[in-house]
């Protein structure tokens, strides 16, 4: 097994370039549909003609969709129902950008090929990692000398590490130092669940610019975990299983309820967009509901997504202070999709939809089967009455509560987010997420709890393994618009 660098979004080996879907398919775009192919090629040259002089190759961190202005959105859209000619709003894609070495955000407008604004950001924070910096920061360790020696040291296999890039945080610097990540890694040896075999007390700081090692410390020697029973595959479980479970089939023998036209959803009385974006994943905008009596759709929400995901780690030692992860705005909630399984991630009545993003260079990468969209059934009761003061009548009334589900799962290092948006024929949009994957542990020279006399910022789960203490903090932001009137953004 040859040693590997591992990205903190685990997708990434599974992309592969998207061909140009033809311009005639785009011609009945929505003015909120995500980018296309087409579009992020577009972006890639304007943005590169437009700095001819750059001295290093241009980086694009992030490219999406400009949202147009809401009230001037939601204009053309009163106005196309009856005057389908209407100009749309003027669609452009935003971007953020590393040229000579400063963070540039663009906006590029898409008719005119033209850029809009260019603005140089001078405040704190990093733009969104890429796949590929983080991938070149991880593999930098296995040619440095102390680090190779440091595992020597605790008798580890090179072809047995994998190691992966952490984001810094913030703690109030008044100086910039560049853009920096510290490098963590980890040890396989009779697992693949590598995030519990930790190699703890090293420190490897890595310049991103210069894409080279700028401090390692080896501060002392913690015990690796042990391997034994930590791997979670199906295949390399040993008995004895609980019982077995009989099978589930979902059958709908006249087809799904909903249909799917372009990123147009409607299903029962609802009627929204979806879209997906590099940063915060799914994007649902004019959710609105068919109201039976006056014969017309109501607005509920202009606009949801996940904002940002804060995973705050509560460890002060030298190698875990800084972990104080922004899931969305440093990796990418939706950088970080994963194909959905099917059968296993969506029931059988499941549709699919890719998704595009993209790459270090500005060119489209095909995101396949990052959302499913599902009618759900769980055998729920929405409305129900049994009248028994009728005789001779029993009258019974029974309405079962059918939904309809748009599902994402987002793999950010270690942990599995699944999210889901539930729309629900009561008139209600329910929003879940539901939290899976592996636990980040901390090594510890600990083998029983009575031998701990200080404070480890964890629980100890087995020999040498601390759980560390941390918290998952999700924000959505929440445009409600019921009825066309503005009630509060979360």
């Amino acid at each position: 097994m040859a040693h590997s660098s591992k990205i903190f979004c685990c997708f990434s080996f599974l992309f592969s370039t998207l061909s140009i879907i033809p311009l005639s398919h785009q011609l009945e775009q929505h003015p909120l549909d995500s980018l296309t192919p087409i579009e992020f090629i577009r972006v890639q040259a304007i943005v590169n003609q437009s700095h001819p002089t750059t001295t290093n190759d241009i980086t694009f961190q992030y490219i999406g969709l400009n949202e147009p202005d809401k009230q001037a959105l939601i204009s053309w859209l009163q106005n196309h129902r009856t005057t389908p000619i209407t100009a749309p709003p003027p669609r452009q894609a935003f971007v953020i950008a590393r040229i000579n070495h400063q963070t540039h955000e663009l906006v590029v407008d898409l008719l005119y090929d033209n850029i809009v604004s260019d603005h140089i950001h001078h405040g704190f924070g990093y733009p969104l990692l890429t796949f590929e910096e983080q991938n070149g920061a991880s593999q930098l360790v296995f040619n440095h000398a102390p680090f190779l020696a440091a595992l020597n040291k605790r008798g580890l296999k090179v072809e047995e590490v994998i190691c992966e890039t952490f984001a810094i945080g913030w703690f109030g610097e008044t100086k910039q130092n560049g853009r920096v990540v510290k490098v963590m890694c980890y040890y396989l040896d009779g697992t693949v669940n590598l995030y519990m075999r930790p190699i703890e007390a090293i420190t490897v700081t890595v310049d991103l610019e210069a894409m080279k090692i700028t401090h390692f410390r080896d501060r002392l020697v913690v015990p690796v975990p042990k391997a034994a029973g930590t791997d979670y595959r199906e295949s390399e479980q040993k008995e004895p299983f609980g019982p077995e479970l009989k099978g589930i089939t979902v059958v709908q023998p006249d087809g799904p309820s909903f249909i799917i036209d372009g990123s147009r959803v409607r299903w029962a009385n609802w009627d929204f967009h979806l879209s997906f974006d590099a940063r915060v994943g799914p994007v649902v905008s004019l959710a609105s509901i068919y109201d039976t009596e006056k014969q017309e759709f109501r607005r509920v929400m202009y606009r949801g997504f996940v904002s940002e995901l804060f995973v705050p780690y509560m460890d002060l030692t030298e190698e875990w202070y800084y972990r104080t992860f922004f899931d969305a705005g440093e990796y990418g909630y939706g950088l970080c999709a994963v194909p959905l399984e099917p059968l296993r991630d969506c029931p059988a009545n499941a549709v699919y939809m890719g998704a595009y993003v993209a790459a270090q260079n500005g060119m489209p990468i095909e995101m396949p089967n990052v959302f499913c969209i599902f009618e759900r059934n769980a055998g729920d009761v929405m409305w129900r009455h049994t009248e028994t003061m009728i005789p001779p009548d029993l009258i019974t009334e029974v309405r079962p509560d059918m939904s309809l589900v748009v599902r994402m799962v987002s793999t950010v290092g270690n942990y599995d987010y699944i999210n889901d948006w539930e729309f629900k024929q009561i008139g209600s949009i329910k929003v879940t997420v539901g939290l899976t994957g592996l636990l980040e542990v901390r090594g510890s020279k600990y083998t029983h709890k009575d031998q701990i006399d200080e404070e480890v910022y964890g629980t100890l789960l087995a020999e040498n393994t601390l759980g560390a203490y941390h918290d998952h903090f999700i924000t959505y932001h929440l445009d409600l618009d019921v009825d066309g009137k503005v009630i509060g953004r979360l």
